[in-house]
């Protein structure tokens, strides 16, 4: 029910602002992912395999207020004996315009070894602002959530990123904004279980104190190709490290930057 409540809100913002035509919305061209495309992850705490996840665009666009979206999906849960102890099982939505490649939905649930999050947001990008449960806030302009944001980064130019380079992007978390910036390493080949990606390497730039020690725990490789998937990501927490890898993909929009053994 509040799943169909906050997608009326979303209608309705949307009818508003075609009537009064106050605000264009930016048009970005997407090279990087199309309907269908599916990616499969597993994740390992220390030593321990401890999960696996997806993320998966529909096959089908969603329409809302006349505007074609992507309907992404990302799960996550724990697997084998680190189940036992500490089940996870998460699941995120994000409804993402086509053609400005913005969030209007964020849908989030999850279970955490019983720390439990139920959150459905809707984002008005013609007014800035963003509406949970809780509390409607304003944004900075094309705020992104956690899943569109890197649907986003996928398609950012990095052609001629140097050592050092920040890739800003405002986020949303918690009712509040939170920088999701990237900084671009360099290059390096990684290893998956099929042979070897070429890879562009960054760190985003995270919120320190709260789950990582440091803004730079984090670092990512993706794909140096058209695609911009994500082939590993290793982070050091508060409590151990966690590394996640690549397992499988299908229906990718392009060639993928693969080099085999």
């Amino acid at each position: 029910m509040k799943r169909i409540i906050i997608l009326a809100l979303v209608l309705i913002s949307f009818a508003a602002q075609s009537s009064n035509g106050q605000k264009i919305l930016r048009s970005m061209s997407n090279t990087a992912f199309k309907p269908g495309e599916k990616l499969k992850f597993r994740i390992h705490y220390g030593f321990v395999d401890a999960g696996e996840a997806t993320l998966e665009v529909d096959q089908n666009f969603t329409n809302l207020g006349g505007r074609d979206c992507y309907h992404v999906i990302g799960t996550g849960q724990s697997v084998g004996a680190f189940d036992w102890f500490f089940e996870v099982r998460d699941r995120y939505e994000s409804i993402i315009d086509k053609q400005a490649l913005i969030p209007w939905m964020f849908i989030r649930r999850v279970n955490e070894g019983g720390y439990i999050i139920n959150q459905n947001v809707s984002f008005n990008h013609f007014r800035d602002s963003a509406s949970s449960e809780k509390k409607t806030i304003a944004i900075p302009e094309y705020t992104q959530d956690l899943i569109s944001a890197f649907y986003y980064a996928r398609n950012l130019d990095f052609a001629t990123a140097k050592e050092g380079d920040i890739f800003p992007i405002n986020g949303y978390l918690d009712d509040g904004i939170i920088p999701l910036n990237l900084k671009y390493i360099g290059k390096e080949d990684i290893k998956y279980k099929k042979g070897v990606f070429h890879c562009l390497k960054f760190h985003p730039v995270l919120q320190e104190g709260r789950v990582f020690r440091t803004k730079e725990d984090m670092t990512v490789w993706i794909s140096d190709d058209k695609n911009r998937i994500p082939v590993r990501v290793e982070s050091e927490i508060l409590v151990g490290s966690i590394k996640m890898d690549l397992m499988d993909y299908e229906n990718l929009n392009n060639e993928p930057a693969f080099v085999k053994k």
